[in-house]
């Protein structure tokens, strides 16, 4: 009796994924399954910070509408049409990659090669547009004037349609202001922080052109547009300007509050290094299709794998996409 239960007693082993799966599934399953789970956490924590941040800071934050109107090769207004798109490849590479995972169960290699590339093929499409979207947003759209207090100050036509800086602001007799580099003059010297334009050159421009209006923060809740700013009562507001700011990064963003930039670059940039990882994974799981490895071990459970990371990235992105874009 002793010696039976000596042989059969598996008490202090590591499972090993043996012919007992908890859950019916292999350990390199459950394995994957609390990786997400603790990634879920991750998420979810950085959203809660940024939600809770919006709510503190409600009256002042960007419009996304406002924010994210650019599509490639385009110029127009034309709010979330290209993050859309981005959203779209996304979640249809979850849909090829559902058709991959099912021709692996039926061992159909070519079927399992050409849904795992549309998949590879979406996320590079994904991370393309999304590295597209942050050099855009860095390199800004129309300017703005930071004022003593940190707030950010636009500018709009008659119809509340804002207008960039260089369309209105004076050039001063010397022409406009040139960057000062290494291999322009004064070799020790570099602007790192170079304005095209200075405050006084802005004010300049907005006195000699009285159709324009400024465009504060501030949001009004009821027309979910921000508060305008007539011409004539304007120059309280010019009069505090401190400084000019172009595009958005950790430190000021054109757009608004700091905070919305430090929060999109950080999330989004973190989810787009798991769509990047997740490439690089099918990638090699692409290729080891093609090899025949799995046709060799009998199974594509790997494709499965790889496959419950990428459904993973794919739902973050659907959460990722409604804090900033839609809510």
């Amino acid at each position: 009796m002793e010696a039976n239960y000596a042989a059969t007693n598996d008490e202090g082993k590591t499972w090993d994924g043996g012919s007992v799966k908890p859950l019916g599934a292999s350990y390199g399953k459950m394995m994957m399954w609390f990786f997400i789970m603790s990634d879920a956490l991750t998420f979810s924590g950085f959203l809660a910070a940024y939600g809770l941040m919006r709510f503190k800071f409600i009256d002042t934050w960007p419009i996304a509408d406002e924010v994210f109107t650019h599509i490639p090769f385009i110029h127009g207004d034309y709010p979330m049409y290209y993050v859309a798109f981005m959203s779209f490849v996304l979640i249809f590479s979850s849909v090829t990659m559902v058709l991959a995972v099912d021709a692996g169960k039926q061992m159909k290699k070519a079927t399992v090669a050409f849904y795992m590339f549309l998949t590879i093929l979406g996320g590079i499409i994904f991370v393309g547009s999304q590295a597209w979207e942050w050099n855009t947003f860095i390199k800004g759209s129309y300017g703005a004037l930071k004022l003593n207090d940190g707030k950010m100050i636009q500018f709009v036509d008659s119809n509340g349609h804002k207008v960039a800086l260089e369309d209105f602001v004076a050039a001063t007799p010397y022409g406009v202001r040139e960057q000062h580099t290494r291999d322009k003059g004064l070799w020790f010297v570099e602007d790192n922080n170079f304005k095209e334009f200075t405050v006084e050159q802005v004010i300049a421009g907005f006195k000699a052109h009285p159709e324009l209006s400024i465009v504060t923060e501030k949001i009004n809740h009821e027309t979910r547009e921000k508060q305008i700013v007539p011409h004539s009562e304007a120059f309280g507001f010019l009069n505090e300007a401190k400084t000019v700011v172009v595009g958005a990064n950790l430190k000021e963003n054109e757009y608004g509050n700091t905070l919305f930039g430090d929060f999109f670059f950080f999330i989004t940039g973190f989810h787009g290094f798991h769509v990047f990882s997740g490439i690089v994974l099918n990638i090699i799981i692409f290729f080891n299709v093609l090899l025949g490895t799995y046709e060799r071990r009998g199974h594509y459970e790997m494709v499965e794998k790889v496959g419950l990371y990428w459904h993973f990235v794919d739902l973050v992105w659907v959460f990722v996409f409604t804090f900033f874009y839609l809510v």
